[in-house]
């Protein structure tokens, strides 16, 4: 890959958001269904990412694409920060991000409330971010990692829980089984514990505190019945437990999409015609799989994500 090392392009500006530029990834890759595009012909492209499994692989996506496609990338994912990546992002320190519908809409531009439905909050966010910061939004995939409680398997399946209704009509007959793990802010924030709390209506016998990680395995370990948990994270299968459906649709659309800014998109639109294929081919159950591939079984994110480019046919490897 052609990715460059850019060590002589780190300034004071990136390393004040805890930016660092990282190695090349270890491998070359040709053109699939990506062909290569003479416009981005040795073109330098800054993909970005934050800091955590999903939001890594969909930079490696994004890198490989561009790779196919005759651009030179720079690696700048695993950026210490959500604030961090956007800043990096509108300051030009990147140029290529995916980005979380939810996320953009209540923390980057501060609204309140999320626009109900998956469509309706892409273009909400699509249209204030490219009027308000010049930050232009690409077509948003399936992928939609927002909140949700989760249980274990086998006590979903004691007690006929699928839904976040069927937890409270549960609870509400057996109360002193409403034991429940919540991350700090989770459980104070109006689109977090209070909020859902007072749209479904179960009760709260005991509450416990942890960090996002340590949830995960609490629910397995019967410290709490049911816990907060991201949709697509890959410790849901690695420890198989269930996922509650948010029948209500409370919680916020967080589907993701490449974000970058419109005056490079209209520099090199056809970012577009790169890009957009994979966020239409990637979903929650084949992101879970590559986060469990990550946190569970170990394997190397920039593997995990040039094999699945590969198994798609975006990409192909040298023989």
């Amino acid at each position: 890959m052609r990715a460059v090392l850019g060590a002589a392009l780190l300034t004071l500006p990136l390393a004040g958001c805890g930016l660092n530029v990282n190695a090349a990834v270890p491998f070359s890759v040709g053109p699939g269904s990506i062909r290569p595009a003479p416009s981005l012909d040795g073109v330098e492209i800054t993909v970005g990412s934050k800091d955590f499994t999903e939001n890594i692989l969909l930079g490696y996506f994004a890198e490989l694409a561009l790779e196919a496609a005759g651009a030179d990338v720079i690696d700048l994912t695993n950026i210490n920060g959500s604030n961090s990546a956007r800043y990096a992002l509108l300051d030009g320190q990147i140029d290529v991000q995916w980005e979380y519908t939810g996320t953009g809409w209540l923390s980057y531009l501060g609204h309140d409330s999320p626009v109900p439905g998956e469509q309706e909050q892409y273009e909400a966010v699509k249209e204030a971010d490219a009027e308000q910061t010049g930050i232009a939004w690409l077509r948003y995939s399936p992928l939609n990692n927002t909140y949700a409680f989760g249980t274990t398997a086998a006590y979903a399946r004691q007690h006929g829980l699928e839904t976040t209704t069927d937890m409270t009509n549960f609870l509400k007959e057996n109360p002193q089984e409403a034991v429940f793990c919540v991350e700090p802010e989770f459980a104070s924030r109006p689109d977090g514990m209070p909020g859902v709390q007072a749209t479904y209506g179960f009760p709260v016998t005991t509450s416990k505190t942890f960090g996002t990680g340590a949830i995960y395995t609490a629910i397995d370990s019967g410290i709490c019945n049911f816990g907060e948990v991201f949709t697509t994270d890959g410790r849901i299968s690695g420890l198989n437990l269930r996922v509650l459906e948010d029948d209500k649709r409370f919680f916020p659309q967080y589907n993701a999409a490449v974000t970058t800014r419109v005056s490079f998109l209209e520099q090199y639109p056809v970012l577009r015609d790169i890009l957009e294929p994979i966020a239409a081919a990637i979903d929650n159950e084949q992101i879970t799989e590559l986060n469990k591939q990550v946190d569970v079984d170990g394997r190397d994110p920039a593997k995990v994500a040039r094999d699945w480019m590969v198994e798609k046919g975006f990409i192909t490897l040298p023989d």
